[in-house]
């Protein structure tokens, strides 16, 4: 008997650990802004613990389709979290955080001035875009070229980053004289003393609506929970603005 109350003991030990640690699938346009939401959150819950794993939406999808120890996914989209809930790997409701933007950026064009006149720029060898197949990012600069006229002039220069952060690097280093990336990456420091940046009229794609649900875990993490209504809270609204996002507290 008193081995099994040790037993049941250490067990109840472990559940309560790992519902204090919260591990995190996120799209790859958020690593700046949900590095600071986390912040803010463990100024409040300073026994949690919480780790971000970023990537594109589609990749991400697909680890934790293949059993990937995930307890809350953050996409960059609405769609890859519903294919999560219609396979039964999630729990509870799918909540939109915010709305993301589309942006250009170049360190050797004057995108800010030329706007998208700047994509017809013979000096153009290279478009860096996110994989439209797993990156929503990407799945909407496609579209947005396509309905432009853009994209057939473009196709043979368009070079396909595994994710949005990738695409960004791209553009950042020269590698690419343009790329489609998201306000939210061309918002930091680094990229916005380097280079310029173009905002695309929202008009001209399918809005960007990013969602997030929890994922289906043996045990009930209640952590997770508690950092998704955190992230969902009127609390986040000024960090969400400041990178360039909209809420639904706009």
């Amino acid at each position: 008997m008193k081995r099994i109350i040790i037993s049941l003991a250490i067990l109840l030990a472990t559940i309560t650990l790992s519902a204090q640690k919260v591990n995190v699938a996120a799209a790859a346009n958020l690593r700046y802004v949900l590095e600071e939401i986390k912040t803010a959150y463990l100024k409040l819950n300073p026994k949690a613990k919480v780790n971000l794993t970023f990537g594109a939406s589609g990749m991400l999808v697909q680890q934790i389709q293949s059993g990937a120890s995930f307890d809350f996914f953050m996409a960059a989209d609405n769609e890859f979290p519903l294919k999560l809930k219609d396979k039964g790997l999630t729990t509870g409701t799918m909540s939109t955080y915010a709305f993301g933007k589309l942006a250009i950026y170049s360190t050797t064009l004057d995108v800010e001035k030329l706007g998208l006149e700047a994509l017809k720029s013979p000096t153009i060898k290279k478009v860096a875009i996110a994989n439209p197949e797993t990156a929503p990012y990407g799945e909407r600069a496609v579209e947005l070229l396509k309905s432009q006229k853009l994209y057939d002039g473009l196709k043979s220069k368009i070079v396909l980053g595994e994710n949005i952060a990738q695409t960004a690097q791209f553009a950042f280093t020269g590698n690419a004289e343009i790329g489609f990336i998201a306000l939210s990456l061309a918002l930091t420091p680094d990229m916005d003393s380097k280079g310029s940046y173009y905002i695309v009229p929202q008009s001209l794609y399918k809005p960007i609506e990013q969602a997030c649900i929890l994922i289906k875990t043996p045990v009930l993490n209640t952590e997770a929970a508690k950092f998704k209504k955190f992230v969902l809270s009127a609390a986040t609204k000024g960090i969400w603005e400041k990178w360039g996002y909209k809420t639904m507290h706009n």
